[in-house]
């Protein structure tokens, strides 16, 4: 009988204020849908530096013969077959050093047509323009300082470059779009905590009268509460049902039929249906909570009878 009565409450509390429950579900809805988003953002950044900086390499450039006319660091000249077996050697003997590979100009200028032959640059280019090189793959992606202080500045080294530079500038920029995207979520987060205040407190108000005869005739003091602590937490899981619907129908529009089809993207490796499947219980855990927090605090302050 209890049970059915507290659950007949709910009902009422949330036709009674429907315009401030509908505006709560909007809010839950969409701060819960920016947090679970943010949190697959995060997920896929850390995917995407797993897959490509396990492929990124050290490049340690060498001389040729138009370095050696304008480039400071050539000024000796062009790299001879003695400079590359030292260079050669000193890396085969580095512990960070996975593997190394030699790409001679003719390798290159044909490399460089295969990507960029549509370029203007590239009909006046000539194999022997290009630079012979060391492509070194590190067992660990952090270490590129090891490298790039034993080879920079050396004798026939025209320069070193490491690729995982280019890619923190894009996951950094990744980075700031997710803490942008955390800093809305929790404005709206605040938001949501407010209108459940208010909403609390309006079904508490209008509901005074009864609240009082039910303290008069013993009723417990969570007796009381409990209706109005189940409403936040109801109208709270249904916004938080509505926020794992957006992450389900973008993960399945977004990326099944949009990004993963785009053969510019084809080397992305995007998230999988289990990064998202493993944040839809943390999302409706929190739509449930949070909601009933709040409104049992608020309770505390504005049902007195």
């Amino acid at each position: 009988m209890r049970a059915q009565f507290v659950l007949s409450e709910i009902g009422v509390g949330l036709r009674r204020n429907l315009t401030m429950t509908f505006a709560v579900i909007v809010s839950v809805a969409l701060s819960l849908a920016l947090f679970g988003g943010s949190l697959l953002m995060s997920d896929q950044v850390n995917t995407m530096k797993g897959y490509w900086y396990d492929k990124v390499n050290v490049s340690v450039f060498l001389c040729n013969k138009s370095d050696a006319e304008s480039d400071p660091n050539c000024a000796k000249g062009a790299v001879t077959a003695d400079q590359k077996k030292a260079i050669l050697g000193d890396l085969d003997k580095m512990p960070v050093v996975q593997t190394v590979t030699y790409e001679s100009q003719d390798q290159a200028y044909k490399h460089y047509k295969e990507q960029f032959g549509d370029s203007p640059l590239a009909a006046s280019l000539t194999p022997d323009q290009m630079q012979e090189s060391y492509r070194i793959k590190l067992k660990d992606p952090e270490k590129y300082e090891v490298v790039a202080t034993a080879f920079d500045g050396r004798d026939g080294v025209q320069s070193v470059q490491d690729q995982k530079g280019i890619l923190d500038n894009l996951f950094g920029l990744l980075n700031g779009m997710n803490w942008a995207a955390r800093a809305v979520m929790a404005l709206m987060l605040v938001v949501a905590l407010m209108l459940i205040v208010n909403t609390v407190r309006v079904s508490a108000f209008s509901r005074r009268r009864e609240t009082g005869i039910m303290r008069l005739v013993g009723a417990s003091g969570f007796y009381i509460q409990a209706p109005f602590i189940m409403e936040a937490a109801v109208a709270g899981l249904i916004g938080g049902a509505v926020a794992c619907g957006f992450l389900v129908v973008a993960r399945y529009f977004l990326i099944d039929n949009g990004l993963a089809l785009s053969e510019k993207l084809n080397l992305i490796n995007f998230i999988g249906w289990d990064a998202v499947l493993t944040k839809l219980p943390l999302i409706l855990a929190t739509s449930l909570v949070m909601p009933a927090l709040a409104a049992f605090f608020a309770l505390r302050k504005y049902l007195k009878v």
